[in-house]
């Protein structure tokens, strides 16, 4: 499947702002699920563009906007060509939990096993834990256990925008019981590493259609998860839409959890209040030298406000 996709950052202030130092995780992965065609970014005003590679793997490039500037625009443009995963096996056998506790012993997958920034053991969590008996899914192999873990989170927590924020904790969307797939990827990835499975979080893009029934917001970024099975590798599952992960799925980036992965973030310098505004559309495409003129303009559905001092203030925007 070859997707096209536009990604519009704006940031607007009440009034200039001095400097802007900013750092986007935006340019899909290179990944034997999906082939990068083409990747643009353009930033007005016009900023000199550097680029590094993080401890994960993900490209990541940053600028500096060194003087007065009341307004800070960012499109990204990408063309990836996803492709079919192999088809995964119905079960595993059990000595798969045995495997995974010799890796883990190993410790190379130690950070994706280890508790970190959102992804906690909250009394919240062991509630939930044991409220939906997800203990006994270790009783199952491991596979099994995962299907049914994506499953039990997709019934057991709603999908709705806005009842979260980008640094609201598990607890947040388990206590209201619903949030967004940000918020599903983190209890995912917390459940996981409970059952000593590695895991990590992705961030990404979900082509969305009317056949699909997804309730993943449309024209919006998406998260889900991959776990690590010995036998199989990486695989993905996406609890937001009780899915495994197939073509369909654009991965960007990967990390521990959202913190590692934002896809801006950054400060600005300067006595004002900034507004946020976010949209993406993903469109499929049958030919990289597709008319891009005909791809309808994203509409803006994200904004947040931060307040700034004559200091250095965060910037970032959430998974929807």
């Amino acid at each position: 499947m070859l997707l096209e996709v536009h990604h519009i950052t704006e940031y607007r202030y009440d009034r200039a702002v001095r400097e802007s130092v900013i750092e986007l995780r935006m340019q899909p992965r290179r990944t034997s699920h999906q082939s990068l065609v083409s990747f643009e970014l353009d930033v007005e005003p016009n900023a000199q563009i550097l680029s590094y590679t993080d401890s994960w793997g993900n490209d990541v490039h940053h600028f500096d906007i060194p003087h007065l500037h009341g307004q800070l625009d960012i499109v990204a443009r990408s063309v990836v060509e996803t492709h079919e995963r192999v088809g995964l096996p119905d079960v595993l056998t059990m000595e798969e939990w045995g495997a995974l506790d010799t890796n883990a012993a190993r410790g190379e997958s130690w950070d994706f096993l280890a508790m970190h920034g959102f992804v906690e053991q909250t009394a919240a969590l062991r509630a939930f834990i044991e409220a939906q008996d997800l203990m006994a899914l270790k009783d199952r192999d491991p596979l099994s256990a995962l299907r049914e873990l994506n499953r039990r989170l997709y019934e057991a927590i709603g999908y709705e925008a806005g009842v979260t924020e980008p640094d609201s904790p598990i607890d947040h969307a388990l206590t209201e019981g619903r949030g967004v797939c940000q918020d599903f990827a983190h209890i995912m990835v917390a459940i996981c590493r409970r059952f000593g499975v590695p895991a990590r979080y992705v961030s990404g893009f979900l082509y969305t259609d009317q056949a699909s029934h997804d309730r993943s917001t449309p024209g919006a970024t998406h998260a889900w998860i991959e776990a690590y099975l010995p036998t199989l590798g990486w695989i993905g599952f996406d609890p937001t839409n009780d899915l495994v992960a197939g073509e369909r799925h654009l991965a960007v980036a990967f990390g521990r959890d959202y913190s590692d992965v934002p896809p801006s973030q950054g400060v600005f310098r300067g006595e004002a209040e900034s507004h946020l505004a976010v949209g993406v559309s993903v469109r499929k495409i049958t030919s990289p030298r597709a008319d891009h003129s005909r791809a309808s303009e994203p509409t803006l559905i994200t904004t947040r406000r931060r307040t700034g001092v004559p200091s250095l203030i965060a910037q970032h925007q959430q998974q929807q």
